[in-house]
């Protein structure tokens, strides 16, 4: 069963419930919960108005709100999961069987077994690792986000990719299918964040492919680079917002220091480069390879 602890249905619990069973129980009144101190997420669904709501929060609200129905699936799935690769504000999505419409979820209606679910203790059910892999595989907007996807489940749920192939035989002709082969041929679990496969598929895809999580030992200390072309000491680095505290910068200094000691030559992306400029990577990236050959 997923670890996720069962709601308190009570006005101080920050997970959602259901409002019927909170009156039913005697803990609020109809009264009580039409005032100011909660918020209706899903029909009868409710939290605290004090609540963060973020994807997390909302996939569960989806999983109360379908249970016994469909199930908490794709971007919201692997939230839960603890593989969080999509869009904060994503709504949350379930796959169902029968048609269904609802403010703020997004609904499949497609063929899955309950066997491809785990249950949610706070209610309803949510697609396992591998069902939740094989359908970003098919859902995500671009080949980059289905393979962003694929890493973040193998990576943090050791998915089985065996499993998500099998999937796809046994759903041929479902709604994106065609998009799931070349994604797995992509996927690579021993990247450890969204950003790092976003930079890396536009390599692969320009066909000069690094490789991923490369350890270099220098004066005893041992580093790993996200991409690296290890025979030309090229590294290739995501600089994101942990990056900035003062305690990062300083291992970041003696870091840089290190590797330039021992003939790397790094090369930084922030994110607005990763997501609306991959291909200044690309190009970055051959500059950098064009250079070091040439002088060797």
């Amino acid at each position: 069963m997923l670890n996720i602890a069962r709601p308190n249905l009570s006005p101080e619990s920050s997970r959602p419930f259901r409002g019927s069973r909170a009156v039913a129980a005697g803990i609020l009144t109809r009264g009580q919960l039409r005032g100011p101190h909660f918020r209706r997420l899903f029909p009868d669904v409710y939290i605290p108005v004090t609540a963060k709501v973020d994807l997390a929060l909302r996939a569960r609200a989806a999983g109360l709100l379908v249970d016994g129905r469909g199930a908490v699936a794709g971007y919201a799935a692997a939230e839960l999961w603890g593989a969080s690769c999509g869009p904060a504000d994503e709504p949350a999505h379930v796959l169902m069987t029968d048609r269904y419409l609802c403010d703020d979820l997004r609904v499949h209606r497609d063929y899955f077994d309950f066997a491809e679910t785990v249950p949610i203790d706070s209610g309803g059910v949510v697609t396992t690792p591998e069902r939740t892999a094989y359908d970003l595989a098919r859902w995500a907007p671009r080949l980059v986000e289905r393979v962003v996807a694929l890493d973040a489940l193998a990576h943090c749920c050791d998915a089985d990719l065996d499993v998500v192939r099998a999937l796809r035989r046994q759903y041929l002709g479902s709604h994106g299918g065609a998009n799931i082969a070349e994604a797995l041929q992509l996927c690579d679990r021993r990247a450890e964040s969204p950003m790092e496969t976003r930079m890396r598929i536009p390599l692969v895809l320009a066909g000069i492919p690094p490789e991923v999580q490369h350890v270099v030992v220098v004066n005893g200390r041992r580093y790993r680079l996200d991409l690296a072309y290890p025979e030309l000491r090229i590294a290739v680095e995501y600089d994101g917002e942990e990056h900035r505290t003062q305690a990062r910068a300083r291992r970041d200094l003696v870091r840089e220091a290190d590797l330039a000691s021992a003939g790397w030559r790094i090369l930084r992306f922030d994110a607005a480069v990763v997501m609306r400029r991959p291909h200044q990577i690309v190009a970055e990236v051959q500059a950098e390879l064009a250079a070091r050959t040439a002088g060797r």
